[in-house]
């Protein structure tokens, strides 16, 4: 297969990539589905079948509607099922984990396109070459491979692991009494956002203690307490919208989105009115800004955004990565949704990517 048509891919054809996109829409979810159950039960026939069967039908789409890069990802995963089917080699986690992270690049790129966005963060290139290279190796190799390849794209070494839980919030040590008491209200209203959905529970201890950890690594340049009450208080303006727009699983209409995107008005409009929460209002009114001027409300460029939005920005989405798709019953790992992170080409100040990473990096060190 030509290079170029993994590392700079073309559209011929914007109709049949809409309609790939579709139908791996519909695929991924199988592949995920069928390989999470495949590893509890590796020996269950059907399943392997199954998910050979959706990685083949994916590959043929590709095929179809000429998307070469769907081909030339789904190719060398479909000959390791194959092997994998015919009893030639185990199917291990570093393997699954290997599987997945393509599947996920695949969908990244796929929509890149169809934005008309570069693809020169998914390291897309190493991810085939070491997918083909895993195809033909030995099985005492399979699992040195599939780490490497995880790393090359990731950055990450391949830790087969989950964020570990916290029983206990994270709170700034504060002297002043009214301050405890406005962040234990603050807090409150982050506690009855996190009730509206199974999906959201301990989604405020996780988000502030990556934050907290992140700007600690930092230097600490943004004031921990005002940072602190910007994470409570950040999607307050969710709990105001209908929930039929804020927890929608599909994509929004044009109308929804209009209607989300007065969210950080909200709780930025109350701190601005309460003394003291000069700092975290502007954290709040500006966590949906990117660096590029594409964000919103105010289309702020990378100077005009203030440190602590930027924090909140990349905590926030990569807390929304690990969550995505959790409708279809996908399992996110930590290291596929920092790699997520990490491709989005302009989304996030690059300052604080790093810092992040280096918070992302200990937690994957650390046993749970």
């Amino acid at each position: 297969m030509d290079i170029r048509a993994i590392i700079a891919p073309v559209i011929q054809d914007r109709e049949a990539l809409e309609e790939f996109a579709d139908a791996l829409q519909d695929r991924a979810p199988e592949v995920e589905r069928d390989i999470a159950r495949l590893k509890k039960t590796p020996g269950d026939r059907d399943l392997i079948a199954d998910v050979f069967r959706a990685v083949h039908n994916i590959k043929g789409d590709a095929a179809l509607t000429k998307v070469e890069l769907g081909v030339a990802i789904a190719h060398p995963i479909e000959s390791l099922l194959a092997r994998f089917r015919d009893g030639d080699i185990q199917f291990t986690d570093l393997l699954s984990e290997a599987i997945l992270l393509a599947i996920d690049r695949l969908e990244l790129a796929v929509e890149g396109l169809l934005q008309h966005k570069t693809l020169e963060n998914l390291r897309l290139l190493p991810l085939v070459q070491g997918l083909e290279k895993a195809a033909l190796a030995p099985q005492d190799r399979i699992d040195a491979i599939c780490g490497e390849l995880i790393e090359a794209v990731t950055g990450f070494p391949p830790v087969i692991n989950s964020m570990p839980s916290r029983s206990k919030p994270v709170n700034s040590h504060v002297a002043n009494q009214d301050i405890a008491a406005d962040l234990q209200f603050f807090r409150a209203f982050a506690l009855q956002l996190e009730s509206r959905s199974p999906l959201f529970k301990g989604r405020t201890t996780r988000i502030l203690r990556l934050a907290l950890e992140t700007n600690k690594t930092a230097g600490q340049p943004v004031d921990p307490v005002q940072l602190e009450a910007a994470i409570y208080m950040h999607d307050l303006g969710m709990m105001l919208l209908p929930e039929s727009i804020w927890l929608k699983v599909d994509h929004m209409n044009a109308e929804e989105k209009l209607a989300l995107r007065a969210h950080p008005g909200y709780g930025a409009g109350l701190l601005q009115r309460m003394a003291g929460w000069e700092g975290a209002a502007q954290m709040i009114a500006q966590h949906h800004e990117m660096p590029n001027g594409s964000g919103y409300p105010a289309n702020l460029k990378q100077g005009e955004i203030c440190a602590g939005a930027k924090i909140i920005a990349i905590v926030d989405a990569f807390e929304a990565v690990m969550l995505k798709h959790s409708h279809r019953g996908k399992n996110r790992s930590v290291l596929r949704a920092i790699a997520e992170i990490n491709a989005c080409n302009n989304q996030f100040a690059p300052e604080w990517i790093a810092p992040f990473n280096t918070v992302i990096r200990r937690t994957l060190e650390t046993p749970a």
